[in-house]
């Protein structure tokens, strides 16, 4: 007998004069109806050669043919025009991701997958008072605090400090702040990830993880010791380890996901290993959130070149992430 039929991911169109309609197109194209997704946004906003179709609900997403999109439509302001942001549609691309959590919430849609945004427009257009997607997703679902970790086929890293600079990582870096994103990871690859026994590996701050004091201390006073009250609590975890040998290939079969100090040091491997088709996953939230791990890409918007691999990375990662929560 044939399980439930798995809910449809709330896909958030994001910025319209980016790449997101282009690139929501081309991963249905993909994908078809194996992996339902409803688009949200507003259907002006696509190509002119858009086959899509609206629907009323996410659930009606499952019974569109695999060659259209779903849309679920949503009123903007004003055109799309590709390459210029418009602030008069920033309040629609707010009201797009607001939709998205309230139908996972409600128990209509999945998980939330969200497009690429772009915060200067959301706050010249509407006041945009969060740093990103994700400090406001926390707001919606009324979370402090959040981790973001970045997922490709081989490799999940998670920067404990994320968008300042390197200057200011050492001030950041508390025993406080680093234990909760350890704990939200460890939890997330047991409830999302569906590791039973997760194995965490802990990047030092400093060259050679500090080389015993000789190039800095954090390691001693700060790392290690906190390392060593979460091994002594039952965590499988390794650490303070030097970031310049973590992510071979043989080391990276050691461990199930990877905590870094600092944006770049947990980034710069990522996307080395899989540039195309990294995940951002936010974790700590009571809902499912993956996002294509690139921006609105202004450049090329419009001229029907840019790459969904990320996108349907997301998707993906999404939907199997739901499927764990049930």
């Amino acid at each position: 007998m044939a399980g439930p039929r798995p809910l449809p991911v709330a896909l958030s169109c994001g910025e319209p004069a980016g790449i997101g309609a282009e690139i929501a197109l081309k991963a249905r194209a993909v994908l078809g109806a194996a992996l339902p997704f409803v688009w949200i946004g507003d259907p002006r906003h696509l190509p002119g050669d858009a086959r899509w179709q609206a629907v009323d609900t996410p659930a009606a997403a499952a019974e569109v043919p695999g060659d259209l999109l779903p849309v679920l439509p949503l009123r903007f302001a004003g055109p799309a025009i590709p390459g210029e942001p418009r602030p008069e549609n920033a309040a629609g691309v707010i009201a797009a991701i607001a939709r998205a959590v309230d139908l996972v919430q409600a128990g209509a849609a999945g998980a939330v997958c969200t497009l690429p945004i772009h915060k200067k427009a959301l706050k010249d257009g509407a006041g945009f008072a969060f740093p990103g997607h994700t400090e406001y997703l926390a707001h919606l679902a009324g979370v402090d605090r959040v981790v973001m970790m970045l997922a490709c086929e081989g490799l999940r890293v998670v920067p404990a400090t994320i968008h300042i600079p390197l200057a200011e990582v050492p001030r950041a870096l508390t025993a406080e702040g680093l234990e909760a994103t350890i704990r939200i990871t460890h939890a997330a690859l047991i409830r999302d990830f569906g590791l039973p026994a997760p194995r965490l590996a802990v990047a030092g701050l400093n060259p050679h993880a500090g080389e015993g004091g000789a190039m800095g201390g954090e390691e001693i006073a700060l790392i290690a010791p906190l390392l060593d009250r979460l091994r002594a609590g039952g965590m499988a975890i390794a650490g303070p380890l030097p970031a310049d040998t973590m992510f071979h290939p043989a080391a990276r079969a050691r461990y199930d996901a990877a905590i870094c100090m600092y944006h770049d040091q947990a980034l710069i491997p990522i996307k080395t290993i899989d540039f195309a088709g990294g995940v951002n996953v936010t974790l700590g939230l009571p809902f499912v959130r993956t996002s294509p791990d690139h921006g609105t890409a202004f450049d090329i918007a419009g001229k029907g070149v840019a790459d969904p691999s990320s996108l349907i990375a997301a998707l993906r990662m999404a939907a199997g992430m739901a499927g764990r929560h049930g």
